[in-house]
């Protein structure tokens, strides 16, 4: 609860107070705090004993994360698309003439 009163907080003062020269300067630091905890999560991945063989699960793993909503994404955009536009565009063209 607390994360979204802070990012609730976050946007108001991105929203109402900052201006154009405070921004550019938040965008550095946002991009330094990113660059940083990247940097860090590469330190605690590299200090795991056993990190190299683990990389092969943790790839497949992390592709099937991947794929899976990827396809049944791509799979119901496919079915809306059919069923919706497909009606919408047919009346879309029956006005015209």
């Amino acid at each position: 609860m607390k994360i979204f009163i802070v990012m609730g907080v976050g946007i108001l003062i991105g929203r109402f107070l900052m201006t154009g020269r405070i921004k550019k300067w938040n965008e550095r630091l946002a991009m330094l705090c990113t660059l940083l905890l990247i940097f860090s999560m590469g330190v605690m991945l590299g200090q795991k004993e056993n990190f190299l063989s683990e990389l092969s699960s943790l790839g497949l793993k992390s592709f099937l994360f991947f794929l899976i909503p990827t396809l049944v994404s791509i799979i119901l955009v496919y079915i809306l698309t059919k069923r919706f536009m497909e009606k919408k565009h047919s009346d879309s063209e029956g006005e015209d003439k």
